[in-house]
């Protein structure tokens, strides 16, 4: 029995785990030679493809250069590259950048930069308003604005309060929005976070741009800090390279990690507008931002991040997530008149569906069923209870998509 305690696995029920390899494009290749398709961009974060060479080759050059530096006091080529670049490719409006190393961090980031902010001006505000069914990460602040259930039900004791709006379900956007403005109105909070037209581990839900624009219109109205949590539905995933740009937004903090190096290091970024890293820039030792890691903008992983943007400077990428969007609704079409599905949706390049059946939810008994059937197929696909998804790299083609529908319109026939 492996001593490695793996992430979201219970290992009473999943005590094998498939050894990989190496990776390729959309492929991965275990030990014993299978090759498995990549469905989920192993967790959302792969874009390009595994082992892009433009990225690979910027990863060798920089670690023989410089692989880690303090980022307190200092700085390096490939962090600042990186800043100018993503600010020229984020909405118009945000003007600095705070490294960090993953989602989670981003997410904690953007709430102490809210509340350093407010506390900062001499107008001391602590509540944060969220989203139903939203997910934000695993550490103790993001857990707090996250879905309170299975997630985080053992860690309840840690957690702060904040007011939850309702999801705007088909039919009910306007109960969200009014939802909002009375928190707004009446709570006082430091800000609203939010994924932007998806929630990722909620269930891959979707909502409108439309809904979005409202949402920032709302804070901006009642002088509420909107931070889009743009983790997942960043870098092409929803059909642009950042989903707030469908609803012409600029959020007052973003947050960016998942694909800002396409896939192959650990790296995230919250970006802000001017007023509120102003609002910390003072003599007062006091009022400095107080938050870092260890390995804050590593030069490797700059390196990786300033290769990956240098791709979304140029049209071939657009081209191609433009490509992956209609092969994904073609692929996704026949089932939206399946009895056996439900909820068959797309936003841009994700595709997702309910399989019926007797339960729902993260948790639903189909899901370790549907897990070990898409294995067997030699496919990564990861459905979250009943709820399957696709979301591939860019290099996915057609064949492998119609082999990943082809299993998904078979697990339906044989498990349920």
């Amino acid at each position: 029995m492996s001593r490695i305690w793996h992430p979201f696995t219970q290992h009473a029920l999943q005590s094998g785990m498939t050894k990989i390899a190496r990776g390729e494009g959309a492929y991965l290749y275990t030990e014993d030679g299978r090759r498995i398709i990549d469905a989920i961009a192993s967790w959302w974060v792969v874009t390009h493809g595994h082992c892009h060479p433009q990225i690979v080759s910027a990863i060798q050059k920089q670690a023989e250069t410089l692989n880690q530096i303090i980022f307190a006091g200092h700085t390096h080529e490939p962090a600042e590259q990186v800043a100018t670049l993503l600010l020229k490719l984020a909405p118009r409006g945000l003007n600095h950048v705070f490294f960090s190393d993953s989602g989670s961090t981003s997410a904690e980031v953007a709430l102490k930069m809210a509340l350093g902010y407010w506390r900062n001006i001499g107008e001391p505000r602590s509540r944060i308003v969220v989203m139903q069914h939203s997910y934000h990460g695993d550490t103790v602040g993001t857990m707090s604005i996250g879905a309170r259930g299975v997630f985080n039900a053992a860690y309840e004791p840690l957690l702060f309060e904040v007011t939850s709006v309702p999801f705007p379900a088909r039919g009910h956007e306007q109960e969200t929005l009014d939802a909002l403005e009375a928190a707004c109105r009446n709570e006082n909070p430091a800000g609203f976070i939010v994924e932007p037209l998806i929630l990722g581990a909620g269930g891959m839900l979707m909502y409108p741009a439309w809904v979005l624009r409202e949402m920032k219109r709302i804070c901006e109205t009642s002088d509420v800090l909107f931070i889009a949590d743009e983790v997942m539905t960043g870098w092409g995933r929803t059909g642009t390279l950042f989903a707030c740009e469908q609803a012409s937004v600029t959020p007052d903090i973003a947050c960016y990690s998942k694909g800002l190096t396409g896939g192959s290091l650990p790296l995230a970024v919250t970006l802000c507008r001017a007023e509120i890293f102003d609002a910390h820039y003072s003599r007062d030792r006091a009022r400095t931002f107080f938050h870092s890691s260890s390995y804050t903008a590593n030069p490797v992983a700059c390196a990786a991040a300033k290769a990956n943007l240098d791709l979304w400077q140029g049209n071939e990428i657009y081209e191609r997530v433009a490509s992956v969007a209609a092969m994904q609704e073609q692929q996704i079409a026949p089932f939206r008149g399946d009895e056996r599905f439900t909820s068959v949706r797309r936003t841009g390049t994700i595709t997702a569906l309910e399989l019926k059946v007797g339960d729902e939810g993260y948790l639903a008994n189909i899901g370790p069923r549907l897990l070990a059937f898409f294995n067997d197929r030699n496919l990564l696909l990861r459905p979250l209870g009943n709820t399957i998804y696709v979301l591939p790299p860019y290099c996915v083609t057609a064949a492998d998509l119609d082999e990943i529908y082809t299993a998904i319109n078979d697990a339906a026939d044989e498990l349920v």
